[in-house]
């Protein structure tokens, strides 16, 4: 639909990028928003990639919401409770 954006935040294999990139080029498709790929990291040369720095309707962001201070605090908590149970516990 020529109106329409694509938002992708889950799974990179959701979404065939070939035909994709077809409706982005071609006006099928109003735009698309990409936090995710179908191979993460992406290769430089992926045709997404290299689209995002000619195509305006097209954003491609990295995905890294796991990487924020918070969250990198609950996941070393998390390890360390582990560690603990685990010396306890032997489980």
């Amino acid at each position: 639909k020529p109106t329409a954006y694509l938002i992708n935040t889950g799974r990179g294999p959701l979404v065939d990028e070939t035909a994709l990139l077809d409706a982005l080029e071609n006006g099928k498709i109003a735009g698309a928003a990409l936090d995710v790929l179908v191979k993460e990291p992406p290769a430089i040369d992926n045709p997404l990639i290299q689209a995002a720095k000619r195509l305006p309707n097209l954003l491609i962001t990295p995905h890294v919401a796991w990487a924020s201070d918070s969250a990198v605090t609950i996941l070393v908590n998390k390890v360390a409770q582990n560690i603990e149970e685990f010396v306890k516990t032997g489980k």
